[in-house]
């Protein structure tokens, strides 16, 4: 057997475990799995390589990534409108199979992932040891940061009598090296114990300015449902993020939780942990031994 029809057959031998996954109602292996082929296909996509797969053959490719994507993404968001099925995606078995020999259209109006670095979960931690090396070249940065992302915040939502909703207040967050992170935002979500989203996720916009050993965001963040409609064992993860321009994508450097037992009116510092974002909670290891945390301030509106 030749080496790209390993190649092949290893691609469709994971489709079937992220879809065998799915269909047992085990989401969170299934998205990463899911995440994990997205990459390796675009990875060969964007490829030079022409003695493998040809122009089209890699079209094809690309689509195929960004049915994997919109599969994830419906997993991972319970308000999903227009959600992409697992039977959708199981219509695309033969595509992956039979690559080298498809020659039909494909089944779906959707178009290649665009050219970008899509990372399966952890794999950004082996890709980001090079830059930690020469994170010291950073002492000139400037103390403030351009607007790259514009943050997908959302409004408070209605009062119900009885009810409850949290408004966060995102102040600072404590780094030793907060003066060398680009454009840095933080991405919001509220998950269950198995790690499924149970809002909106929400990104912050850029931070405004940093300070010594702080990045100062200043923004309010209003969770997505009234707390007494969260089941019991959900958190509030916080997820540190910042781009690397050497390797062109968006990295999660640190990420952060509360559990229900936090929420309370005012401040409140919680303790950043390294990556990847464990969202069951089950191997957590702090990012650093020294004082810096994530600063929060709760306010709760009960009608």
């Amino acid at each position: 057997m030749s080496d790209v029809s390993k190649t092949v057959q290893k691609w469709h031998a994971s489709f079937r475990k992220g879809t065998d996954f799915d269909s047992w109602g085990q989401l969170v292996e299934a998205i990463d799995e899911y995440q994990i082929l997205a990459r390796q296909l675009q990875k060969e996509v964007q490829s030079s390589n022409l003695h493998d797969f040809t122009e089209e053959q890699k079209k094809t490719l690309g689509k195929f990534a960004t049915c994997l994507e919109m599969r994830s993404a419906a997993l991972q968001c319970t308000q999903s409108q227009e959600e992409f099925k697992l039977e959708d995606l199981k219509k695309l078995e033969p595509i992956i199979k039979n690559i080298l020999t498809y020659n039909k259209d494909f089944p779906f109006d959707v178009q290649p992932v665009p050219l970008r670095k899509i990372l399966a979960p952890g794999e950004e931690e082996n890709l980001d040891f090079e830059e930690e090396l020469d994170a010291g070249t950073g002492a000139g940065s400037t103390p403030s940061f351009p607007s790259r992302v514009p943050g997908t915040l959302l409004p408070r939502l209605p009062s119900e009598p009885g009810m409850t909703l949290l408004t966060l207040a995102i102040e600072k967050i404590g780094l030793k090296d907060a003066g060398q992170c680009i454009d840095p935002y933080i991405t919001v979500s509220v998950k269950d114990l198995n790690g499924i989203d149970l809002n909106p996720v929400q990104e912050t916009p850029v931070a405004t300015r940093k300070e010594d050993t702080y990045i100062h965001f200043s923004v309010e963040v209003e969770i997505q449902k009234h707390l007494e409609k969260l089941p019991k064992g959900a958190a509030i993860f916080f997820e540190f993020k910042h781009y690397k321009p050497k390797k062109r994508f968006t990295s999660t450097k640190c990420f952060a939780f509360m559990e229900m037992d936090e929420i309370k009116p005012g401040p409140i510092v919680i303790e950043l942990y390294k990556k990847p974002t464990d969202f069951k909670r089950k191997k957590l290891n702090l990012l650093t031994k020294k004082p810096l945390y994530l600063h929060l301030n709760q306010t709760l509106h009960k009608d």
